[in-house]
């Protein structure tokens, strides 16, 4: 029996909980909130060369993956938006292979450091401020074909926090940077 480790999940496929504690909750949000230092952390002292080296054969670069977090974490805060001031709304899903590999993944990692962090600043205001009923508030995604509640989407999103980090910081400990 091999015991290969899949590249593509460092920290294991995402999963929900089936029942949500608030202990649980806050676990996710304070992933969230530690997103932008964590992943300004990973790429700390990387030249051009190694923000330019995939993470894994096939995969995205460092580079993309910063900018990646940048795009899907935008998404995300308004989606969470969408769904605290409408009723279930649709939210537009993109293709993020396809936005990988538009110009501005090739700008310094500063810009989408810096968005990071300014968005997240925003998207723990929001947090700090909801009722606990309001995670049970939800979105529609076409790609899913479902529903998902805020509270899987901070599940989601603390899970992706944590996996786009590990596939840098496990590069690194791989190429011994």
């Amino acid at each position: 029996m091999s015991t290969v480790t899949d590249l593509r999940y460092p920290i294991g496929p995402l999963t929900y909980p089936a029942d949500v504690s608030e202990a649980d909750r806050t676990r996710a949000i304070e992933d969230i909130g530690a997103l932008p230092s964590r992943l300004r952390a990973a790429v700390n002292g990387l030249s051009d060369a190694q923000l330019d080296t995939p993470y894994r054969p096939g995969g995205w670069t460092v580079r993309q993956v910063v900018h990646h977090v940048a795009d899907s974490h935008m998404n995300a805060f308004i989606r969470l938006k969408l769904a605290l001031t409408e009723e279930s709304p649709t939210i537009k899903p993109y293709d993020e292979n396809t936005w990988s590999a538009l110009a501005d993944m090739q700008l310094p990692v500063e810009i989408s450091l810096s968005l990071i962090e300014a968005m997240h600043a925003r998207w723990m205001a929001i947090y700090a401020s909801m009722r606990p009923e309001e995670f049970a508030r939800s979105f529609y995604h076409p790609e899913l074909g479902q529903n998902l509640t805020l509270d899987q989407q901070a599940f989601g999103y603390s899970w992706h926090s944590r996996h786009h980090v590990a596939h840098i910081t496990a590069l690194r400990h791989r190429e011994g940077w």
